[in-house]
């Protein structure tokens, strides 16, 4: 019987790589049609997907193999990435494109009478992620396959994604987003790598023969942790790395005692509460039992990974951890998974029986923190009650080293308590709180930002404290998004066209798209009458969409206008909606002379329980009602609310936009990488002095990109003396906005529904001091418009985007990381 430890040796060494020729794949194609799935040409078309996702899988396996087998290697260092979140969208045309088997394929299909577009929109995004943080680190997994570096995702496999949303009646609803209803092809379960995770129970402590001091966790509530595998294939280069995802399962199908006695809701009650663990992502913890959930999954995903990580480390190396620190390290993708500080002192001290002050070394050696966000709020705080119920293990390994790190604070600054409070990871007061980022701080050897701005603001404000203790410890790491993702798939016709004029390299190194600028003076007329055309295609496969989805007609000769990302009010959804209604009002006053015709799209999704995120969306529906129906606006103004916005979304929406709406409040937003999708597909962006706009305009000059609105100093020095009146008074188009607003215009059957939007703008501590902004933003808005009617010069700024992009691909990013925190050498598989 072969032993678990032994399962990873025995590989198989000769798989020979499949063939992508047209007959290869269309052989294989009705092969798995017909003897694996049973099924007739004439069958659902989710089948055909099947099928071709099998066909493409098996030609990533052997590549998968040869990755596996040279990552396990005795002296490979190897980066393991942990995210609650991982945004993946579609693989198959993913995978089609880095195998280069796009066009065999679409031949293939052919054969049967398919379009292999058709079979490709069939697969369901997948549910592992909400918005950015998540689609990060999906653009990570890839540049991190292309690059060759050996790197091992792990994530939550979620029954159910977030939500899908729909709009009824111009409000948000939720209703379930069951992704995994019919399976995933590109996901191979691996239960013989199963972990136990542990909540409940108690703490014994106990001394060895040696007379040493150990702890046990017992009389443990254990669940299953079972591994499925997605390969993450790199661009033509055979090297797929691993997203191992984990499913929560209980130790015991039921209780067989209780379902003879007859109570059979109890006798599964133990299977259903540990499969509820990975049955949604993120649950509403507005609610007890909704923060219980989440840190259930937050611990879950930690630990199961940790120990896994351990697991393939003995099966190399025995129980000898003296080149762990050597050939390991940890990246945690935000607060969410920086309970792992705690899990790996457990596991070395309790179960690998080293000392604190060993254990201490190899975890802080190991552990790197990536920081998402600027706003406080958004800093992960649990109740010590609740670690008590659920981790009472990791709470003790928290207040220990707490009680240490709280020392040396103490000998830092002596008798300063206001700063030593600020530093706990326990936040004194009624009800006690452990601060999860102070614990990634004090746990890491590494913290970074993901912008500049943010960075620094990082430093200067919110870890100012720890910066001050430990300045070597911060860098900034500049976010970015994968080419092979937001060019070479979403916007296949201006990869042909840039291709041609400079080559492919481009693709795996986006530096050299700035070629594009020294093209010859003919060249570059050439490339810009046809970059238009690729525009104005995209623009109208968008305005089918929208139509589609929307019943609203977006004439292609207009200005798209877009703005997609979570609907919150930092993000500033509410700022667009009031330019929206002053074009309104200026239509309606006869002022058109020299207008350009502008069609405005917003998407987003908001959480459920962010009642005023909502109204915003029920805001923007009545607005677009009122606009989209008045004869005397016609096709001057449009306005949509785009539902259910997602990554498949955004593959047609970033290729079709020509102005990418950035607004967030100056100091607010940590990065935005939709603002560099857009910029690479050539859309021009209004935005603040903030997060990766700063960059962007580093990079393409402030003369090509639309800049308004206060600083991130302007915006802190506001607060406290903010004035909302100020701005009404002394401007008469935004009186007329809110007068129009607050008139009952958008919700003349509905009195009263937007009194919570109205006060929030009306309130003198408004965080995002949206009037202060308004006659900026609205100049800027009518610089666009100006700029908009020379076609010419705007579609030199539109190249010169996507020219200047190179900056923002992930695969810099993931450079910046390996060189100065991971430190990873890349593997070439052959």
């Amino acid at each position: 019987m072969i032993e678990k430890a032994q399962l990873e040796t025995c590989l198989p060494t000769n798989i020979k790589s499949l063939p992508n020729t047209s007959k290869a794949i269309s052989e294989s194609f009705e092969k798995y049609l017909t003897y694996h799935l049973g099924r007739t040409q004439g069958c659902h078309s989710f089948y055909f997907y099947e099928a071709l996702s099998f066909t493409l899988r098996d030609r990533v396996v052997a590549n998968w193999y040869k990755t596996w087998e040279a990552y396990r290697q005795p002296n490979v260092r190897r980066a393991y990435y942990l995210s609650l979140e991982f945004l993946m969208g579609r693989a198959l045309g993913n995978h089609l494109l880095n195998l280069d088997a796009t066009e065999s394929s679409r031949e293939a299909m052919e054969k049967f009478c398919l379009q292999l577009e058709d079979v490709e929109s069939i697969e369901p995004d997948a549910g592992l992620g909400n918005g950015g943080l998540g689609r990060l680190a999906a653009c990570f997994m890839d540049s991190c396959a292309t690059l060759q570096l050996p790197v091992l995702g792990y994530g939550i496999r979620y029954e159910y994604g977030m939500f899908k949303q729909a709009i009824v009646d111009g409000r948000q609803e939720e209703r379930p987003d069951h992704w995994l209803r019919d399976g995933n092809p590109w996901e191979l379960e691996r239960p013989e790598y199963t972990q136990t995770v542990k909540f409940g129970g108690h703490t014994e402590f106990y001394r060895d023969e040696h007379n040493n001091l150990h702890a046990r966790w017992v009389e443990t509530n254990d669940v299953l942790a079972i591994p499925f595998d997605v390969p993450i294939s790199g661009y033509k280069n055979k090297t797929v790395n691993t997203l191992r995802l984990w499913k929560s399962s209980a130790t015991d199908e039921f209780d067989l005692e209780e379902f003879n006695a007859g109570s059979y809701t109890d006798a599964v009650a133990a299977k259903n509460n540990a499969e509820n663990i990975t049955m949604v992502l993120y649950p509403n913890d507005s609610s007890e039992n909704g923060k219980e959930l989440r840190l259930k999954q937050q611990y879950f995903l930690a630990s199961a990974s940790l120990q896994d990580v351990f697991r393939q480390w003995e099966t190399i190396h025995g129980n000898n951890y003296e080149n762990f620190v050597a050939q390991n390290v940890f990246q945690m993708n935000d607060t969410h998974p920086t309970i792992s500080v705690a899990e790996m002192m457990r596991i070395l001290m309790d179960k690998k029986c080293l000392n604190w002050d060993d254990a201490w070394s190899i975890t802080t050696k190991t552990m790197a923190y990536t920081n998402h966000t600027l706003l406080p709020e958004a800093l992960e705080k649990w109740p010590v009650h609740l670690f008590e119920s659920l981790l009472p293990r990791l709470l003790e390994i928290i207040y220990e080293i707490n009680a240490r790190f709280m020392r040396v604070v103490q000998q830092k600054w002596p008798g300063n308590t206001e700063r030593h409070a600020r530093m706990s990871i326990i936040e004194e007061g009624p009800y006690k709180q452990v601060r999860m980022a102070n614990l990634a701080i004090v746990g890491s050897f590494s913290v970074n930002g993901v912008a500049a701005l943010h960075s620094q603001l990082l430093c200067e404000g919110l870890f100012h404290d720890f910066y001050e203790l430990w300045p070597d410890k911060f860098t900034n790491k500049t976010n970015g998004v994968t080419p092979r993702r937001w060019i070479a798939h979403a916007n296949p016709e201006m990869t042909e066209l840039i291709s041609s004029h400079i080559g492919e390299d481009w693709i795996t190194d986006l530096s050299h798209i700035s070629e594009i600028k020294k093209l010859s003076a003919a060249k570059q007329k050439t490339f810009a009458k046809a970059f238009k055309q690729v525009k104005q295609s995209n623009k109208q496969r968008l305005a089918d969409l929208v139509e589609q989805l929307c019943g609203v007609k977006f004439n292609t000769d207009s200005l798209f206008d877009i703005q997609v990302k979570r609907i919150h009010e930092y993000k500033r959804q509410l700022l667009n909606l009031l330019h929206v209604i002053h074009l309104y009002i200026q239509i309606k006053q006869g002022n058109t002379e020299n207008w350009s015709n502008r069609c405005v799209l917003i998407g987003g999704k908001a959480a459920p329980g962010y009642i005023l995120a909502k109204d915003i969306i029920k805001l923007t529906n009545n607005i677009a009602e009122v606009i989209n129906s008045d004869p005397d606006v016609g096709d001057k103004l449009k306005l949509v609310f785009f539902p259910n916005y997602g990554v498949t979304a955004m593959e047609v929406i970033a290729p079709a936009a020509d102005l990418s709406e950035q607004i967030s409040t100056a100091g607010k937003e940590a990065s935005g990488t939709g603002n560099m999708k857009f910029m690479m597909n050539g859309a021009l962006t209004i935005g603040t002095y903030d997060g990766a706009n700063i960059e962007i305009i580093n990079e393409v000059g402030e003369e090509n990109f639309f800049l308004f609105g206060l600083k991130a100093n302007e915006v802190q020095d506001l607060q406290g003396n903010y004035d909302p009146m100020h701005y009404i008074n002394q401007d008469q188009d935004l009186k007329a906005v809110m007068e129009l607003l607050q008139s009952a215009h958008f919700n003349a059957n509905e009195p009263g529904i937007f009194d919570s939007i109205i006060q929030s703008l009306y309130n003198r501590n408004d965080p995002w001091v949206t009037f202060a902004d308004f006659r900026s933003y609205v100049d800027a808005q009518n610089e666009v418009a100006k700029t908009w009617q020379d076609q010419e010069k705007w579609g030199r700024m539109s190249v010169m985007n996507t020219a200047c992009s190179g900056f923002f691909s992930t695969d810099r990013t993931m450079q910046d990381y390996n060189r100065d925190i991971w430190k990873l050498d890349a593997l070439e598989i052959k």
